[in-house]
């Protein structure tokens, strides 16, 4: 049978999707996540609210259905909020800073990630500035802990989402719906000038993000179909007496993560919608590569990250030194195939997408299809999360600025731009002695 994706766990020397561990400033985590974390991370993953159910009580299905529906219309990028046991603080030796620490990490995924553990809200972005100013996140959450401390779990992430949502607004340039009474007849007039430029800046971001994904959704597409045609091309040898049963099984799996990734595929609204298409098609690949190795009588592959150079050749099976145009060596992981180019000093089959309709190597591509090409790696985090990095500040190209994860920091200091930086954090203590108003859980 194919292997947990975490099984066998690889340590990314690139930076893709997860943090290069020798680049200055990255630190490991303190701790291992945990089983409540890793459910925890699991259910993000489908899911932007995740209640553990010994929590259950904390929030309700209809409060955290509710909460997801004001993410997702919220125009505040990614956001992920889990609602954990107290006990969720064992698994992070105490600290619930490394809770969120931990949680980001386990999910692999940029964004902005809220913590409810005990009766303690923490909170805060790989991100600086997109969609949120440095601080907002952190200031977002220490907000909403104070404003709805003692009324429970549902009302202080009702407050925390609300103040995300005027902070994404502010951060585009308009500004929040004011509220009070004594209103002059000048200031309505002041607020539905500044409600109209909001209006308008709005729908041009949404349908610039409707361009994009049009864009990234067709190359999401042909990886989908790709899959498909190989799974397909099993299908004889699959039927044959003494087919390895294993190989069967396998297949069978393949096939559902590629059902599953056709699905969120068909589902998706937006750019970052599409990392949880190419992690089920990574799946999908290495249960392929699962199924050939038994059919052949080879050795199963290793579970290590997918081909640098195309993530569709599947699971690379060594690390090889290249060095990209206008840039310095460095390793990087590799197919046999590519392995051998590389080794003997030709160029990689690299994956081409059309931009401005010129064909380029899918990682010299703008900031859009970061979530597409995060998404081959979410699952192969090493001790520290994203550190702001990814492929591009490894390359000097496009991805260093252009996917929005520069600045922001996961590792166990401030790196002077994101607001995961050390103890940089939001939040508070705003249930008393952990009673939500629903019950001790």
């Amino acid at each position: 049978m194919v292997g947990s994706r975490r099984a066998g766990q690889w340590w990314v020397r690139v930076a893709v999707a997860a943090a290069l561990l020798l680049l200055p400033g990255a630190a490991p985590a303190s701790a291992q996540a945990g089983p409540i974390i890793e459910r925890a991370a699991e259910g993000l993953r489908q899911s932007p609210v995740y209640v553990d159910p010994a929590a259950a009580s904390a929030l309700s299905d209809q409060d955290a259905e509710r909460i997801a529906e004001q993410l997702r219309s919220a125009d505040a990028g990614p956001v992920y909020i889990a609602v954990l046991p107290a006990e969720a603080v064992d698994e992070a030796g105490g600290d619930p800073d490394q809770v969120l620490l931990l949680l980001g990490e386990s999910v692999g995924r940029a964004g902005t990630y809220a913590v409810v553990v005990g009766n303690q809200l923490r909170a805060g972005t790989t991100e600086a500035g997109t969609p949120f100013a440095t601080g907002a996140v952190p200031a977002a959450a220490t907000d909403a802990a104070s404003e709805a401390s003692g009324e429970g779990t549902a009302a202080v992430l009702d407050a925390f989402v609300g103040r995300l949502a005027s902070a994404a607004a502010a951060d585009a340039g308009g500004e929040a719906p004011a509220t009070g009474g004594g209103f002059s007849l000048l200031l309505p007039l002041l607020l539905l000038g500044g409600g109209g430029l909001v209006l308008v800046r709005r729908q041009r971001r949404r349908r610039n993000e409707a361009e994009q994904l049009a864009e990234v959704h067709e190359v999401a597409q042909e990886d989908a179909t790709s899959l498909a045609n190989d799974l397909y091309d099993l299908d004889a040898a699959l039927t044959m007496p003494h087919a390895n049963p294993d190989a069967r099984s396998d297949h069978a799996q393949g096939l559902a993560s590629y059902q599953r990734a056709s699905g969120l595929l068909e589902r998706a609204k937006r750019p970052s919608d599409l990392a949880a298409v190419t992690e089920a098609l990574e799946e999908g690949r290495f249960a392929l590569a699962c199924a050939q190795a038994r059919l052949a009588g080879q050795p199963l592959p290793e579970r290590r990250p997918p081909c640098f150079f195309d993530p569709a050749h599947g699971p690379s099976v060594r690390d090889v030194e290249w060095t990209p145009a206008a840039g310095a060596p460095r390793s990087v992981p590799a197919c046999q195939a590519d392995a051998v180019r590389v080794e003997r000093g030709e160029e990689p089959l690299a994956r081409q997408v059309t931009v401005g309709g010129r064909s380029r190597p899918y990682w010299d591509t703008p900031a859009y299809y970061g979530p597409w090409a995060g998404g081959w790696y979410g699952g192969f985090g090493g001790g520290t999360f994203f550190n702001g990095m990814l492929i591009g500040t490894m390359l000097g190209g496009g991805w260093g600025g252009g996917w929005g994860y520069g600045g922001g920091d996961y590792g166990g200091s401030d790196s002077g731009g994101g607001d995961f930086g050390g103890s940089d954090f939001g939040g508070g203590d705003f249930g008393g002695g952990g009673d939500f108003g629903g019950g001790d859980f």
